[in-house]
Parts: C-alpha cells; sequence; structure tokens
C-alpha cells in the first residue's frame, strides 16, 4: 500500500496538490494559500485528532466531545521549525492523569507525529471540561 500525491506549479511559488479527488493549494510565501510550515501543522493536528479520539476511548473515555488544539511552531532565525507545541482542549471532564495517558497513547497512533523527526515531536497538554 501506498500514499499518492501529485504536486504542479505552473510558476512562482505556489503549488496545487491533488489528492485523490481532492486539491489543495500552498504557498510557500504564504500570500495566496497556507505556507508549507503552515500545512504540515495543520496536517499534524488533524491527525492528532482521531488519535485523541480513539486514546481516549482505550484510555476509557468513551467521547472527548468538541476537541480543539492550538497549533505552535516555533521557528528558527532562517526560519525552520524548531519545536512544535500543541494546546489541546476537549470538552469531556478528564483529570490530568487520564489527560496525560490520553495525549501519550494519542502521540503513539498518529501517523503525522510517526514521520516527523524526534526532535519536532509536538509536547501537549489539555485542559478537560473546556467547553
Amino acid at each position: 500500500m501506498s500514499k499518492s500525491v501529485t504536486t504542479v506549479s505552473e510558476e512562482g511559488f505556489s503549488a496545487t496538490n491533488e489528492i485523490r479527488e481532492f486539491e489543495t493549494t500552498i504557498d510557500a510565501n504564504g500570500e495566496d494559500a497556507p505556507d508549507t510550515l503552515e500545512s504540515l501543522l495543520a496536517a499534524y493536528g488533524s491527525c492528532y485528532v482521531p488519535a485523541l479520539r480513539v486514546g481516549g476511548q482505550q484510555r476509557d473515555v468513551e467521547d472527548l466531545g468538541r476537541i480543539e488544539i492550538d497549533v505552535t511552531g516555533e521557528l528558527t532565525d532562517d526560519d525552520k521549525l524548531e519545536s512544535i507545541e500543541f494546546d489541546v482542549r476537549v470538552g469531556a471532564d478528564v483529570d490530568d492523569e487520564k489527560g496525560d495517558a490520553i495525549l501519550e497513547r494519542a502521540f503513539e497512533l498518529c501517523k503525522v507525529h510517526d514521520a516527523l523527526k524526534e526532535s519536532l515531536h509536538a509536547g501537549a497538554s489539555i485542559d478537560g471540561g473546556a467547553f
């Protein structure tokens, strides 16, 4: 099994990505669409959502309810990612111990997390009963 994406750029620094029947645009300059790092951060956060839901179920929290993740990428002086942080808020009332267990399991399940070099694995905090 493999995944396939076709990336096309006619000119400039913007590219259209054909992903199955979907299209998404990424602009390296961030002028006409999200830039490359914003797109990576969005993919990481989007991958972490289902991992949190499954991790919650596997840690005896059947429904986390609404999930919001603020994903922050700190940059080096030459605009490369230095670190990533997740600030996770969930609707379910989870204590710190249960929340930490869910976060840890979600990182084990998240495929984007697995694909990133270790120095860019996100740190995370969770706030239960946030909504």
